[in-house]
């Protein structure tokens, strides 16, 4: 028992020290994810889905399902309690984004405009997919907007280095210098 605490408090650490940005498992669904959802044993209800614009996910036998907001365990947990709820008993599924939200570069960039999401990106490789930068660039004004989570306010810009995360969803500008 002891050992199991010590091993738990250890986790907890380590997840307290990585950022939070670049925790894949804390990935949050949001408008215009892909998802694959498996119901394993139920090829009926297994498929390709789309989250629309207000974070829900049409799916067969339960309707629509609010899945904006969620992380990837938290999603399947979701949609495993509502199949369990009078539809099937002890259901199994998994949940993958198939194809992440774009994230969005403006500002002093050839080419400003959205892009598909690949994983790992940093705002230097958003940048190269933009075109690079323009001579009027200001390489050290860079800010970054975080995607909103649905129903709620996007949060305040952020100041960030070329080297940091960019994640679906987010906005990345690109300021200009004066001299």
């Amino acid at each position: 028992m002891r050992r199991s605490l010590l091993a738990l408090l250890a986790l907890c650490l380590v997840a307290l020290a990585l950022p939070a940005r670049a925790d894949p498992a804390a990935y949050r669904l949001g408008p215009g994810d892909a998802l694959r959802v498996t119901v394993f044993g139920e090829d009926d209800l297994s498929g390709g889905f789309t989250v629309d614009g207000s974070g829900r996910v049409a799916l067969p036998l339960v309707g629509e399902v609010r899945l904006g907001g969620l992380t990837l365990p938290e999603a399947e947990v979701a949609v495993t309690g509502l199949l369990a709820d009078g539809y099937l008993r002890s259901p199994r599924v998994s949940i993958e984004v198939t194809n992440f939200r774009p994230f969005y570069i403006l500002g002093e960039v050839r080419t400003p405009g959205s892009y598909p999401y690949a994983a790992g990106m940093t705002v230097m490789t958003a940048v190269a997919l933009a075109g690079g930068f323009t001579y009027r660039a200001d390489e050290d004004d860079v800010e970054i907007t975080a995607a909103a989570r649905p129903g709620e306010p996007a949060p305040p810009p952020r100041r960030v280095g070329k080297d940091d995360v960019v994640l679906p969803g987010d906005v990345v500008r690109i300021g200009e210098r004066f001299f």
